[in-house]
């Protein structure tokens, strides 16, 4: 085992109990969560799109991302369940699209980003389906209706391409992390590069009653 994969599952052992902690408490310990994920997730952004014309855009985007993240915890049900589904998703896909890319290898899905290989994406599908099959059976307590499934595959698809559009901009930028602050991982831009676009996108699918 890599030493690189060593700290990778060292960090997610602390990081997701972590995440995990504030999105059930809710409230203000959430929204004090948040609001620093925000603040270095926006200097990392500074850091790596200096100079860039299209810098602006990416603070405005940023801002509404987690605009969404917040609507998604602190609903009129005040539940988690939306928010803990959809993270769920977003962390299942990046772990299967890591994990089938690395064992089974095979094409490169794209030059933007060379580590991703169609393997590792049919991965991240399988495994994110998986695991909300089972959240949604034993801890829902409830049957996965036909529009969950497609709902699965859609934030695992926008959990993808966010992925690939950040991995594009380091490209632009000529680094391959965001940030040193998470050993294993790099910045946590990069930890969370996925759900930063599947969070506004599941916001808006849910404002549509698609769920």
């Amino acid at each position: 085992m890599s030493n690189e994969l060593i700290k990778r599952i060292l960090s997610s052992i602390i990081l997701i109990p972590v995440a995990l902690f504030f999105i059930l408490k809710g409230s203000f310990l959430f929204i004090f969560f948040i609001i620093i994920c925000f603040f270095i997730i926006a200097y990392e952004w500074h850091i790596m799109s200096k100079y860039k014309s299209y810098k602006i855009f990416g603070f405005i985007f940023l801002f509404f991302s987690f605009y969404a993240t917040y609507k998604l915890r602190i609903n009129g049900m005040n539940d988690y369940w939306p928010l803990l589904l959809i993270s769920l998703i977003c962390v299942s896909t990046d772990i299967g699209g890591y994990t089938f890319g690395k064992i089974l290898n095979g094409p490169k899905l794209t030059k933007f980003s060379p580590n991703k290989t169609y393997a590792g994406m049919i991965g991240g599908y399988l495994l994110s389906i998986i695991s909300t099959v089972i959240f949604v059976n034993y801890i829902l307590s409830e049957e996965l209706p036909f529009n969950w499934l497609i709902f699965v595959i859609l934030v695992s698809s926008i959990s993808q391409i966010g992925d690939i559009i950040v991995s594009y901009f380091k490209r632009l930028s000529n680094i391959k992390d965001t940030g040193k602050i998470i050993p294993g991982h790099g910045g946590l831009l990069d930890r969370v590069d996925g759900m930063i676009f599947a969070f506004p996108f599941s916001y808006i699918i849910i404002l549509m009653d698609f769920l």
